[in-house]
């Protein structure tokens, strides 16, 4: 998909609980040591700092050491650099790719083939701008954009000035808001958290005094069955609509959320990449492992282990055969 849409690409570190923590510029080899019953050399997982993208990681590396006797590295790179370093070795495989590298997948697996498509995830991501449905009961025209700047006092911080907040994650998030709010005309100003979980209590701590408030939200997302939020309508996406950052004046896309693998990894590993690339659960399924992690405080391998022992039907036919 060669747009630059919103991505939690991500560097920071919250919430990434139970992953390696190393930066793009010392990510570690591929260890090339068998696993103790003589399965593949080590999988190192590229995992982005969203704890859905953990959620993945955590479950792909407990059925690798557990099933196919493969030890698993994880390590936190953000989208480009994660590209880099499938192509260097460095990592062997992304579990979930937004598609906000369109040069890199040009570069590395149509131009050079160092990188091969892994399939789906399974997974459908969305991002768009979210409400609280309580707001939305009380101003029933505020769910379309066209009406923002009616209500931007509503949304007016110590950080916004006179203008409303429109509440983001990280600055190292990829995202389009700010060429949305400029060539839409609304009265409107991000302010970033700093990360997904911060960004999370801000929303919580708002929801539970119901304060009116505005954010860049996704789908997967765990808390999205905990609280009930209205997307705000944007302007409808059509392919092409955001591929000049500067003017987009679209929402978002749904985005079928995609895997990649070395290619070098793939071919001397079959049995690894071959379940790698049958791994496909639901937007359900990473959002209960995800909820597990972030919100009941379950180490991510503990996590990832109660869901693989309720779910044999489900992983079971990931395995190659």
């Amino acid at each position: 998909m060669n747009r630059k849409h919103l991505l939690r690409a991500a560097t920071a570190a919250t919430v990434v609980l139970g992953v390696t923590g190393l930066s793009a510029c010392s990510a570690a080899k591929t260890s090339s040591s068998s696993g103790s019953s003589g399965g593949s050399e080590a999988v190192t997982i590229a995992v982005p700092s969203w704890v859905g993208a953990e959620a993945n990681a955590a479950v792909a590396k407990y059925i690798l050491e557990n099933e196919l006797h493969t030890k698993v590295k994880l390590t936190q790179l953000d989208e480009s650099v994660a590209f880099d370093a499938l192509n260097s070795g460095k990592a062997n495989v992304i579990l979930e790719d937004w598609g906000g590298a369109p040069k890199k997948v040009k570069l590395y697996v149509d131009d050079k083939k160092s990188i091969i498509s892994g399939g789906g995830l399974g997974v459908t991501g969305h991002i768009g701008w979210y409400i609280p449905k309580y707001l939305a009961d009380e101003h029933p025209d505020i769910t379309d954009y066209k009406n923002l700047n009616k209500y931007a006092s509503l949304f007016k911080t110590a950080e916004s000035g006179s203008k409303g907040q429109l509440l983001e994650g990280s600055p190292s998030y990829t995202t389009n808001d700010d060429a949305l709010i400029k060539n839409l005309k609304l009265n409107l100003k991000t302010v970033y958290a700093g990360s997904e979980a911060a960004q999370i209590t801000q929303i919580k701590e708002s929801y539970k005094s119901k304060k009116p408030f505005i954010s860049y939200w996704w789908t997967p997302q765990w808390l999205n069955s905990q609280l009930d939020l209205v997307e705000v309508k944007l302007p409808e996406y059509k392919k092409g609509c955001d591929s000049d950052p500067k003017k987009v004046a679209c929402g978002y896309a749904q985005t079928p959320l995609q895997k990649y693998l070395g290619a070098g990894f793939a071919k001397n590993n079959p049995k690894a990449a071959q379940f790698l690339k049958n791994f496909n659960w639901t937007n359900a399924q990473q959002n209960e492992v995800a909820a597990m992690i972030a919100d009941q405080k379950m180490s991510s391998d503990k996590a990832a282990e109660k869901w693989v022992k309720a779910n044999p039907d489900v992983w079971k036919a990931w395995l190659p055969k």
